[in-house]
Order: structure tokens, then sequence, then C-alpha cells
């Protein structure tokens, strides 16, 4: 049932689990389960997954600066320099908070 609301594309969508407090700002929180679709053509503000230089996160696009944003004053804005390696996984369409167990 959840499928129906969550997933438009079956075979572009992936799930992961988030670590980290990173993106408290825009409702991620540690241990949620983020859906991912990889049909999605990533737009400026987007919550996406990326791996850059081989290291995966979930940051906020913001390709006007060509930087990654947390959404947690704690940490600062990651740039992406020439020559780095950034791969858009997916973008974050919604997650699952666990309240009991998970």
């Amino acid at each position: 049932m959840l499928d129906e609301h969550l997933i438009t594309n079956g075979p572009a969508t992936f799930m992961a689990r988030a670590n980290g407090d990173s993106m408290q700002g825009v409702g991620i929180f540690d241990r949620d389960i983020l859906i991912i679709d990889r049909s999605f053509a990533p737009v400026n503000g987007d919550v996406v997954v990326v791996a850059l230089d081989g290291q995966l996160t979930c940051k906020i696009l913001d390709r006007g600066r060509g930087r990654l944003l947390s959404a947690n004053d704690k940490y600062p804005p990651i740039p992406i320099w020439e020559g780095q390696e950034l791969i858009v996984e997916g973008v974050v369409k919604a997650s699952v908070r666990y309240h009991r167990g998970g």
C-alpha cells in the first residue's frame, strides 16, 4: 500500500537509511529510510543522494554556487571543485521515520 504513494517508477527507485544529523532541518533524521528516485532530473534545491569522490552523502543541491548544503547549521557547505567526481545517485522523494523499533 505504501508503494502506491512513495514509488512512482519502481525500476528507478531505491531505498537507503539516513545516517547522522546533517539533514534534520528538512525533516530527515538519523536512521530514517529514504526513498530515492533516479528518474528525476535533479534541480537546484532538491535533496539528493550523491557520490562525491566515491563518498555517498545526502545533501541539498546548490547548483548556482556549485556546492552541497546540509540542513543543519553545524555543518558548512561542501564546495564542488572542478575535477571532482560528482555522481547524483538520485533525488530523495520521501523519507520514512520509525517511531518504535526499526
